[in-house]
């Protein structure tokens, strides 16, 4: 999904897209601009659609309705910021053989200096993603190393309740189960909710075998008007799920704690 999108960023994202096995990518604009359908034009396996702009979720349900007129097996939902080597794509491909139960695997991902990214997370509660924000650094850190299990290392294979949307490697026959993303997100939230309700139906994964690169803005943190589009679908998460008491919460982080404890 693009939404006035560099050149240069949707170029690279293609570029790795030819030079893999991914048989095709679906590339919906939600800006409209002409531009963009001609970057996208030069690239084979590239199918460009103009889309009106109704949301992360709306707009990757149409590439999931794509995918499945296709027949494909695996879907995956790609951040233009995204890079990676062909093997990357093979390696998970290859995992997701050999292993039918689960429906979501999640790369190691790293920054474009090869540090890494700390995307495998609990379910969140509303500390977690609202009042760190506004919490000293040392509360913001204690926090975050439960929150983001950082007690993992990120060096094995563990099965994580909230994989993060950027890099979405996903079993079609599995998001079919649970009908693809929730529309009322429009932007932000979207990601909690389809991991969550996927790890309901199948195991959901980060496999560090395979490694992506993330070229990630943090767009909220600099942005007051994505920051109140990112408070105002975090409140619709927390209204579907629930906000203190959300009982299937705590039992699914306490099973994944209890497995590093043992």
């Amino acid at each position: 999904m693009l939404y006035k999108t560099p050149d240069d960023m949707i170029r690279r994202v293609l570029d790795c897209v030819e030079r893999s096995v991914i048989d095709t990518v679906f590339v919906f604009d939600n800006s409209s601009q002409e531009r963009i359908a001609s970057v996208v034009a030069g690239y084979q396996k590239a199918q460009f659609a103009m889309h009106d702009n109704t949301g992360y979720g709306s707009t990757h349900n149409d590439g999931f309705r794509m995918a499945m007129l296709q027949r494909a097996d695996y879907h995956i939902v790609l951040n233009p910021d995204i890079a990676f080597e062909p093997e990357s794509i093979e390696v998970l491909a290859a995992y997701m053989e050999q292993h039918p139960e689960v429906g979501q695997v999640m790369p190691r991902v790293v920054y474009p200096d090869g540090s890494l990214q700390y995307l495998c997370k609990l379910l969140p509660t509303p500390m977690d993603l609202l009042l760190r924000r506004f919490t000293p650094e040392f509360v913001r850190k204690k926090n975050d190393a439960r929150f983001k299990m950082l007690f993992t290392h990120y060096d094995t294979e563990m099965q994580v309740p909230f994989l993060s949307g950027c890099f979405m490697f996903l079993r079609m026959a599995d998001v079919a189960r649970i009908k693809g993303f929730d529309e009322r997100f429009f932007m932000y939230g979207e990601d909690i909710d389809f991991s969550r309700r996927m790890h309901g139906v199948a195991q959901t994964m980060y496999y560090p075998a395979a490694t992506v690169v993330h070229d990630h803005a943090a767009a909220s943190y600099h942005n007051r008007r994505m920051l109140r589009i990112h408070i105002r679908n975090v409140m619709r998460y927390f209204n579907k799920w629930g906000w203190f008491f959300d009982g299937e919460r705590r039992r699914i982080n306490r099973r994944i704690l209890e497995q590093w404890q043992n």
